[in-house]
């Protein structure tokens, strides 16, 4: 991707469409364009809000074949999300590698409605036409990984404020773990200032004193409402942080990134370690670009730093609805240019091309009657010898249908026979297993039976144990074990008063 875009365009450009922001990159300069037009020689990339996408995380079984991947992480998005099958919902993701785990393979996924992305771009493009990456802003923050602008290991957790959304996001060892808005864009903490300070503040104020205060120096009647509504943000992500920790098994925090899209003279990370008793630094990096120290929007140089990476330094996951059309060549309607100004071609040829022709044949004509006489001869012999070769075609098929019949009676019985070898195993493994559990918890099995349908594989193990209780913590301990891979029915508990002992039927049914 980055040979292809430094040699096929002459710039990039990056997309804010929540503030119709725009900065052109020309070499490793970085400009903001105010009038921004369509051109074919760029490039473009945006990216969506955390909060415009759902982001999850799927197992499928390493069965599945990878042509088949996308239909079963489809399929079971839309089961274990809950997702309104009325919409044709956009799905990408990433596959995120759990050694522990030898039976599945684990995937982020993230899913996004094309009605907002028509809505979110209704007005971006019907400037620049096309948009060649979309992609989900928490993605961009490999690019720090993959340009060594982090170089540390660990786990790390972004925090950065927009006009309109908020996100943390987690990497661990230089990959993406978790991702989560936040209700503390610029707008709501403007919202909830206005909540603690007990009267209406104007919003251009409030950016005012957020960007050019610093809450350790001011005397401003805002200061400590201020440090209020932060403390209430640095507890929130604290919560964030311990659930975090619990749900991904995550040890510790090496190290807190915190930034916003404005620049601010407030330290937000100094406080953030206080609070938190986490190292923190700024969410702002050397990304080699050079701006005319103009302070440029982290997620913008985010955009033009992923530009420049290879495929396999990157995640892909693009959502644009917006591609370019294909070449000139490629497109119908160029195919029936082109064919138009064969077919004109072709009718100007023509005339002398027929008149040619026509003086050929008639010196043909001559030739081909002396010959017609010696092959009309040759025709009726080899008419005559056309009817025994179809005779002799008719019993060749009869043999072929014969032995055909033969072919797929041997198919079908090695079909069945390659089943055998194959099921067999698996039931004899089950039964080793189940062997096992019986003896763990001393129940005896008196018989087995296995039957089978269209839709069920089922065995039938009549237990017998001393005690009903050894029975019920046995099958208690299978339904946990092997949940989602069996399931187990047990209607009752019998006592035998002669043998005084306990009888019951386990049924396994293989799912």
């Amino acid at each position: 991707m980055s040979t292809k875009i430094q040699h096929s365009f002459s710039n990039v450009l990056s997309v804010n469409p929540y503030n119709n922001t725009y900065i052109n990159s020309v070499s490793s300069f970085l400009n903001i364009e105010t009038s921004p037009e369509f051109s074919k020689d760029q490039f473009v990339i945006s990216y969506l809000n955390t909060k415009e996408f759902i982001n999850a995380q799927i197992e499928i079984s390493k069965n599945i074949p990878d042509e088949d991947l996308f239909d079963a992480i489809n399929s079971k998005a839309y089961d274990e999300l809950a997702l309104d099958n009325a919409v044709e919902y956009q799905i990408q993701y990433i596959e995120t590698f759990n050694n522990l785990d030898e039976d599945n393979r684990h995937f982020h996924v993230f899913i996004v409605d094309p009605l907002e992305v028509t809505q979110t771009y209704i007005n971006t493009i019907e400037r620049i036409k096309y948009i060649d990456i979309i992609i989900p802003a928490p993605l961009l923050l490999k690019s720090l990984y993959s340009k060594d602008i982090i170089d540390s290991g660990g786990v790390h957790c972004f925090i950065y404020f927009q006009e309109n959304d908020a996100f943390i996001t987690i990497y661990g060892d230089k990959e993406f773990i978790y991702t989560k808005s936040i209700k503390y864009s610029l707008i709501e903490m403007h919202e909830r200032f206005c909540e603690l300070y007990g009267e209406r503040v104007e919003y251009s104020t409030f950016l005012d004193f957020y960007t050019k205060e610093s809450l350790k120096e001011t005397t401003s009647d805002y200061k400590e409402y201020f440090i209020k509504l932060y403390k209430e943000l640095f507890a929130n992500i604290n919560d964030i942080l311990t659930y975090a920790k619990r749900a991904f098994e995550i040890e510790n925090f090496e190290h807190l990134y915190i930034g916003s899209q404005l620049e601010t003279v407030t330290k937000l990370d100094e406080m953030l370690a206080t609070e938190l008793n986490i190292k923190s630094s700024e969410f702002c990096f050397d990304y080699g670009f050079e701006s005319n120290g103009v302070y440029v929007d982290q997620l913008h140089a985010l955009m033009h730093t992923y530009t420049t990476l290879s495929e396999s330094q990157r995640y892909e996951s693009n959502f644009t609805l917006y591609h370019r059309p294909p070449a000139f060549i490629k497109r119908e309607s160029g195919r029936l240019i082109l064919l138009t100004a064969a077919s004109f071609a072709l009718a100007f040829a023509y005339p002398i091309t027929y008149w040619i022709l026509t003086y050929a044949q008639v010196l043909q004509e001559d030739i081909l009657k002396q010959e017609y006489k010696e092959v009309h001869n040759i025709k009726i012999t080899r008419e005559s010898t056309i009817k025994n070769k179809e005779a002799d075609k008719v019993k060749s098929l009869a043999l072929l249908d014969v032995e055909k019949k033969e072919y797929i009676t041997k198919k079908n019985t090695l079909i069945k026979i390659h089943d055998v070898k194959v099921n067999y195993p698996m039931k004899a493994t089950l039964l080793a297993k189940l062997t096992k559990d019986l003896n763990k918890f001393s129940v005896k099995m008196e018989s087995l039976s296995y039957s089978e349908s269209n839709t069920t594989k089922t065995f039938q193990l009549d237990l017998v144990s001393a005690k009903d209780r050894k029975i019920t913590r046995l099958v208690e301990h299978l339904t946990k074990v092997y949940e989602n891979k069996f399931k187990f029915e047990l209607e009752s508990i019998d006592y035998d008063d002669e043998s005084k002992v306990y009888f019951s039927q386990l049924k396994v049914n293989l799912l």
